[in-house]
């Protein structure tokens, strides 16, 4: 085990198996399953809503499908911005890398800020913002002891959130009613029409959040064992996983009694569970305690993924340099897990003074860590077609299925996505563009800190 390689560049530990790089991908989505989606059905209803998440879910399936290709044939923590530099070159990447980072850095507050509702609940005493704070410090402080053991706690986390989704599954099956999943479930109205189809542009967002994040697996691809066979099976086995729990939830939640009381509410599972067994089901309680465990796996995931696209883009010059520091002991990039949380925590407690479009800030962030993702996700499309005619003979473990289809179909839809969501969201859009553009003006400022750090080699 080595900290450093060729020219003295810091390096990350190779100690992750197949079976925990499915946990984090799965890991980083599952909160995606237990709430924030039901707020497609105000603006979509149930059946629109429907064919959002499968135009999504086909979106997602076709670009892991295709982002396996970048992330086996160059397996560095980076990720995407890794992709987009060999692709793309020196201002591509900076675009890449940045998306991504808004991306990782934004949703932790959000699902922080949903632990500590939670808490509270449980513990009316406790403040919200101080319970998301403490999360903050406990998980920062596991993801700082080591990949290997944070990697173990995210799948045995992870196993628990799917095996409650499991139990919603089944102890509302026997009340499922096609006729609750249909009434009104077009935008309101019980047919199909065309002004329908706006309510369904408009929930794109809160059908990405079903699987917003699986990507960030390529952030810990460069702490793979064995990145070429492991990452290619963690992502294909990761994605099948989560359509499967997103679809499954969303039906069986909608057909258990009036879905509209469900659609703007934090916890809509608990909520379709008590129109089955009612308030002093022992099911119940579970699955309100339990479901602690779907928020958590998320949240812990996405710290080590910002944490490895800080410490990637400041090894690369593209941050400064000082966050690229590896801890001695743990041999993780601690620097990095602290800075991302200085971000969340400050996010965290402006909520109450910041508003956006008459919201609080909180009630955007998610959007802004979307509109990363979507950005990122194009980018890394481009990528792929590049390097395909720029490095035919690059060595690809994995090949795209159904190229150059699958990867066209996900560049196409992320475009539509972007679209709809600057329509629905111009506000949060403008800010967006405008932290990308501020991130510009220090990447165009720093050619001479990029040019002393070396892309180091990875495999």
């Amino acid at each position: 085990m080595t900290q450093t390689q060729g020219g003295g560049q810091p390096q990350l530990a190779k100690t992750l198996s197949t079976v925990q790089l499915w946990g984090i991908a799965v890991g980083l989505v599952i909160s995606g399953e237990y709430f924030g989606w039901s707020y497609g059905w105000g603006s979509a209803g149930t059946l629109g809503f429907i064919i959002t998440a499968l135009f999504v879910a086909m979106m997602y399936t076709t670009f892991i499908f295709s982002f396996t290709e970048l992330t086996s044939a160059i397996p560095h923590a980076g990720g995407p911005f890794a992709y987009a530099r060999a692709g793309l070159g020196e201002t591509g990447a900076y675009f890449a890398g940045m998306a991504t980072l808004i991306e990782f850095v934004f949703a932790p507050p959000a699902i922080a800020l949903a632990i500590g509702a939670y808490l509270n609940i449980q513990f009316p005493g406790l403040d919200p913002k101080v319970a998301a704070v403490g999360a903050y410090v406990v998980f920062m402080a596991l993801n700082i002891v080591g990949v290997a053991f944070a990697a173990t706690f995210e799948l045995v986390v992870t196993l628990i959130a799917i095996f409650e989704l499991l139990v919603f599954m089944g102890v509302v099956a026997p009340g499922f009613r096609m006729s609750n999943l249909t009434a009104g479930g077009w935008s309101g109205q019980d047919a199909f029409t065309w002004g329908a189809i706006p309510g369904m542009f408009a929930a794109i967002p809160f059908a990405i959040w079903f699987f917003l994040a699986i990507e960030g697996v390529a952030m810990a691809a460069e702490e793979a064992k064995d990145p070429k066979r492991s990452i290619p099976r963690a992502y294909i086995a990761g994605i099948l996983t989560l359509v499967a729990l997103a679809m499954g939830v969303m039906v069986f939640a909608a057909g258990a009694g009036d879905w509209t009381q469900l659609a703007n509410i934090n916890d809509p599972l608990p909520q379709a569970m008590r129109y089955i067994v009612g308030d002093s089901s022992g099911w119940l309680h579970m699955l309100v305690w339990l479901g602690l465990f779907g928020l958590v796996a998320s949240f812990h995931g996405i710290i080590l993924g910002y944490s490895r696209q800080i410490f990637a883009l400041a090894r690369a010059g593209y941050l400064p340099p000082a966050l690229a520091a590896i801890h001695p002991r743990f041999k993780t990039p601690h620097r990095a897990i602290l800075a991302g949380g200085v971000v969340g925590i400050i996010a965290i407690f402006s909520d109450s003074f910041i508003t956006i479009g008459g919201q609080p800030l909180t009630a955007n962030i998610v959007t802004m860590a979307v509109f990363g993702a979507i950005v990122m996700y194009i980018l890394s499309m481009a990528s792929l077609f590049r390097l395909r005619r720029t490095q035919p003979d690059m060595p690809r473990s994995y090949v795209t299925p159904f190229y150059p289809v699958f990867p066209a179909f996900a560049m196409g839809a992320a475009i539509i996505c972007l679209i709809a969501m600057t329509y629905y969201n111009f506000t949060v859009a403008v800010i967006f563009v405008a932290i990308m553009l501020l991130g510009y003006v220090y990447f165009r400022m720093t050619r001479s800190q990029r040019n002393a750090a070396a892309m180091p080699q990875v495999g």
